[in-house]
């Protein structure tokens, strides 16, 4: 005890500190008590831990401008911050590295290792993998946020023409916004199955009629109800197009590229139908007219638009690329090797359907994939054996990489869920704040609006939420870019 004594710090602002690697720096973070060494700390000397070292003889403003309270009769270091993540930054002084611990927020930690002065090149490239995720799903969290409240916002700025064009986007993109643009989105929904459903009654024979040339073709009254659903599915695109805020962003959109080719073969085929005759013969005409009407089977996937599942599953399937293609290279390996093996022990066989390589392509691709039509089938015991070993094999390679495809899509449905309801939260605090700020308190918990700065010149949109912490765990992270709207606490990293 007695030489620990002698390691200890000296009093402040005295000029004799015998600071060193010998000093013995004694921190409290979060009432966690801890011993360190001046030359354990040296190692990193921009760290706040390093800084210790000499701050007594700068006096009580260096020290307080270091850590939050100082005991000159135990000569401890207070620091008001985690002690779990404190425990995992600490790290950096005795093995060069930082692991984040299980369960830690990943900005609240970032946090950390910002107040500590530990750079971020020192974390774990696991750990930065997982701050980087955590980092998307606040900036989806602002976004979010920022397109309510510029919905809610009104500009007085914009003209009545900008405004205009604003309320219609808003009816026609976003049906959550009003109960008339819920029910347009409903009315869409709707035609668009009622179209699909007339394309496919429109192929059935006992439902068509001749024509003069004596041909069969749609019923009218099925193309009246197919043309008053393109007449809408037009009249919809058509305003998007010129409500949209950004016209070539939206023309080139996955889903508006679909609405096109949803509406485009209608156009195309009346146009070749009235006109086409003159300029080439008419079996032409109805030959491409028919192709035609194939393309309009396009239309279904506008219920992507009105379906997040639809969504959610294209998300999964574009996620899971290097599934799907380990998928399809097992299959493809499967059906070279048992096509060959099933041709070569065929040709025993007086009737056997195996002509040729090529043509066992087929029969071993719906055996692996558990189809068997029956068309083409083994007739010796070495083929069927040979069958049965690819029956199995097509299983298991086609159950292997479904389970990595259905987490990915658990986990976005869920992500979306957590982000939406994270977005709401954030509006109902900022409205909460916006509430306190007019009643001139804080919820009590750092006493009343009055003792805050005045806000900085420049800076009249910034709210008193961007200026005041209300704790001093750092957890304050402003995730907006427009001055105008931050967040107030990081309430949604769970």
């Amino acid at each position: 005890m007695d030489g620990a004594g002698e390691r200890s710090l000296p009093e402040p602002g005295s000029r004799g500190s015998r600071a060193g690697d010998d000093m013995e720096i004694v921190v409290n973070v979060g009432g966690v008590r801890r011993v360190l060494y001046g030359d354990l700390l040296s190692r990193y000397p921009e760290t706040r831990l390093a800084e210790l070292i000499d701050c007594l003889a700068g006096g009580y403003d260096t020290i307080f401008s270091l850590c939050d309270d100082y005991d000159p009769g135990k000569r401890e270091f207070y620091f008001d911050r985690d002690p779990d993540a404190f425990k995992c930054v600490i790290e950096v002084y005795y093995f060069g590295e930082v692991h984040m611990k299980k369960g830690i927020c990943p900005i609240c930690f970032k946090n950390e290792m910002d107040f500590w002065k530990v750079d971020l090149k020192f974390l774990d490239d696991c750990c930065k993998s997982h701050l980087s995720e955590k980092r998307e799903e606040l900036e989806e969290i602002a976004r979010r946020v920022q397109l309510i409240l510029d919905d809610l916002g009104v500009d007085t700025a914009e003209g009545r023409w900008q405004r205009c064009q604003k309320c219609v986007w808003k009816f026609l993109e976003k049906p959550e916004s009003s109960c008339p643009a819920r029910v347009v989105a409903v009315l869409s929904f709707l035609l668009i199955l009622v179209s699909s459903v007339v394309m496919c009654m429109g192929t059935i024979p006992e439902l068509q009629v001749l024509d003069a040339e004596g041909n069969r073709v749609e019923h009218p009254a099925l193309e009246s109800v197919e043309t008053a659903c393109i007449g809408w599915f037009t009249l919809e695109y058509l305003l998007r197009l010129f409500s949209s805020p950004n016209k070539l962003h939206f023309a080139l959109s996955f889903m508006n590229i679909v609405d096109v080719l949803a509406i485009l073969p209608f156009y195309v085929g009346l146009t070749l139908t009235h006109l086409g005759a003159r300029m080439m013969e008419l079996t032409n005409v109805q030959q491409a007219v028919q192709a035609l009407r194939i393309m309009r089977v396009a239309r279904i996937f506008k219920l992507a638009r009105h379906s997040s599942g639809l969504q959610t599953l294209t998300y999964a399937l574009k996620r899971s690329f290097k599934e799907l293609g380990l998928l399809l290279m097992y299959l493809a390996v499967g059906i070279f090797v048992f096509s060959a093996l099933g041709y070569t022990m065929e040709q025993s066989h007086p009737e056997t359907l195996f002509k040729s390589i090529p043509q066992s392509f087929w029969w071993a691709i719906i055996t692996m994939t558990t189809v068997g039509y029956g068309d083409i089938y083994p007739k010796t015991t070495l083929g069927k054996l040979n069958a049965a070993i690819s029956f199995l094999c097509g299983v298991i390679a086609i159950a292997l990489p479904i389970h990595p495809i259905i987490n990915n899509f658990v986990r976005y449905y869920n992500k979306q869920r957590v982000l939406e309801t994270a977005a709401k939260h954030e509006l109902e605090l900022m409205e909460l704040n916006s509430s306190s700020v007019g009643e001139g308190k804080t919820g009590g918990s750092r006493g009343d609006l009055d003792n805050l700065p005045p806000e900085p010149a420049g800076k009249e949109g910034l709210s008193w939420s961007s200026q005041l912490k209300i704790s001093r765990s750092d957890t304050f992270i402003p995730l907006l870019t427009e001055e105008k709207h931050h967040r107030t606490r990081l309430q949604s990293c769970k």
